[in-house]
């Protein structure tokens, strides 16, 4: 077990383990942490605890010091001139005629570097663009190109649930997500339902797969036949996140709403839905 301290460079961002070094530091709390982009500020969003050793990527960087008035101060400023930098960078790309679009700008808390990011559909020569901003404020400028989805992930924003971007709040890294996964989830293929703010389809297809391949391979499929306590019969629809089943026990006969688990398989289906619904929950 590790002692770890848990903090967020953003509100609304994924938190990330450090050494304490022995300081104590409350909930909301800022600290002057070691990264490895250099010196930075962040909240604390969880005190002390300790983490399994397999739960964490070492050598962790180390809290330096609990943020002081001065330290405060800077974050302002910075926060200030990165609003500015981010006017000043826009105003530079329309005068170079660059097809980018700025997405963010970063300070380095010691203010020895800023760090653009932006978009682009293509490969852009910025090499002037950098020249103008360095002899602008004086200091390392980097620009760094990134996907719409490292977009969204940096801007945060709430998905078509309700719910803050996952991609901002937990994911550690983009995995690949195929239409596949939304159609052995029983969604919509309409590219518009399943698809993310980033215009990508959705990350919870890929980390909720599991999920329902596992509920799917204990559920039966449609056209299975199922022995019941009412008879057998065949499964004409199903529900594999409830466990619900509608089973039809006779060519005449409307189908019975059923657990899977008061169901014993006797042959299995191919798992084709019906283009309707044939009964509503409140049957059965």
């Amino acid at each position: 077990m590790t002692e770890v301290l848990s903090v967020k460079f953003k509100a609304d961002g994924r938190a990330y383990y450090f050494d304490p070094s022995g300081i104590k530091a409350d909930v909301g709390d800022l600290v002057v942490v070691e990264t490895a982009r250099g010196i930075e500020c962040a909240t604390v969003c969880e005190a002390v605890k300790a983490v399994d050793d397999m739960k964490i990527v070492k050598p962790l960087k180390k809290v330096l010091r609990l943020a002081d008035d001065i330290d405060k101060r800077k974050m302002e400023e910075n926060r200030k001139k990165a609003q500015e930098a981010f006017s000043l960078c826009e105003s530079k790309v329309l005068e170079h005629k660059l097809d980018m679009k700025l997405v963010d700008v970063e300070y380095a808390f010691d203010g020895s570097k800023i760090l653009f990011y932006f978009t682009s559909e293509g490969r852009v020569d910025f090499r002037d663009l950098v020249k103008d901003l360095a002899s602008s404020f004086h200091t390392r400028i980097e620009l760094r190109q990134i996907g719409v989805r490292d977009e969204a992930k940096m801007l945060g924003g709430l998905g078509i649930c309700g719910q803050p971007f996952c991609c901002a709040r937990f994911l550690d890294d983009f995995q690949p997500v195929s239409i596949k996964m939304a159609k052995e989830q029983g969604l919509s293929l309409n590219p518009t339902k399943i698809s993310g703010s980033c215009g990508r389809l959705m990350c919870c297809l890929k980390y909720e797969q599991d999920a329902y391949e596992y509920l799917n391979s204990i559920t039966p499929p449609v056209g299975s036949y199922v022995k019941t306590p009412s008879g057998n019969g065949t499964v004409v629809d199903e529900n594999p996140l409830t466990g619900t089943l509608y089973v039809r026990i006779g060519e005449d006969a409307a189908p019975i709403k059923i657990h899977r688990s008061e169901v014993e398989m006797l042959s299995k289906g191919k798992n084709k839905k019906p283009k309707a619904k044939p009964a509503n929950e409140n049957e059965g």
